[in-house]
């Protein structure tokens, strides 16, 4: 943590964030049985990405860390999207 100072998450915030998390989860399971066509890991991979962003703000508590170390996530944030779009541009022209 930034300078050793200590933080507490109430437990309303965090009981809400998982009720988020879980309503994603089941968002997830019922957009699999919608024919998306290609859209269907598009839809899974944007749903993971805000499921990610919320455990690391909360549950690891990247929200009280400092500027440095959260750009530095946002980065690899950044490396995550290349890479997927590098893989849907080569999967489109096979």
């Amino acid at each position: 943590m930034a300078n050793n100072v200590s933080h507490i998450t109430e437990y309303k915030v965090l009981g809400k964030v998982f009720l988020v998390l879980l309503f994603l989860t089941f968002l997830t399971i019922t957009v699999t049985s919608f024919e998306l066509a290609a859209f269907s890991v598009t839809v899974a991979l944007l749903i993971a990405g805000v499921k990610g962003f919320m455990i690391l703000t909360y549950f690891m508590h990247l929200k009280y860390e400092s500027l440095l170390l959260r750009i530095l996530v946002a980065l690899i944030f950044v490396l995550y999207a290349l890479v997927v779009l590098i893989t849907f541009i080569d999967y489109a022209y096979r």
